[in-house]
C-alpha cells in the first residue's frame, strides 16, 4: 500500500462515524472491497464481512447495519460471551460472566441492574 493511500485509510478510520457501511459508501466513496480494511482497523481485529454483517475471527457477529441506517455492535470476552451491546437507538447492555459462563452481572441503559457478583 502506498503511503498516500495508507494515510487516507488512516484518516477514514479515525474520522468515520456510525453507520459504517453507509458512511464508507456515501461519505468516503469507498468500494466494497475496501470495507474489510477499514473495519478491521476500526474494530482493531481481523474481520469478515457477509452482506452488512461483520464477524470477528471467532465467528461472532460484532456489527450489523441495515439499509435504513439502524446498526448494532457487540463485544465479547475471551470465552466468546457477549459482554457489551449497543445500538443506534441508544440502547446498551453490559454483562459479566463467572468462570462457568453464567451471567453474574447485567446493567442496561434503562437503569436495569442485576448484580450477583461476590
Amino acid at each position: 500500500m502506498n503511503k498516500k493511500y495508507e494515510r487516507y485509510i488512516d484518516y477514514i478510520v479515525n474520522d468515520i462515524e456510525l453507520p459504517y457501511f453507509i458512511n464508507m459508501k456515501d461519505g468516503y466513496g469507498l468500494r466494497y472491497n475496501e470495507y474489510k480494511l477499514i473495519l478491521s482497523k476500526v474494530f482493531n481485529q481481523p474481520v469478515t464481512i457477509k452482506g452488512k454483517h461483520v464477524y470477528n475471527s471467532n465467528g461472532n457477529m460484532i456489527y450489523y447495519e441495515d439499509i435504513d441506517g439502524y446498526w448494532f455492535k457487540r463485544e465479547y470476552d475471551t470465552n466468546g460471551n457477549e459482554n457489551y451491546r449497543e445500538d443506534s437507538y441508544g440502547y446498551w447492555i453490559k454483562k459479566e460472566y463467572d468462570q462457568y459462563g453464567n451471567v453474574i452481572y447485567v446493567e442496561d441503559s434503562g437503569g436495569y441492574i442485576v448484580d450477583n457478583r461476590r
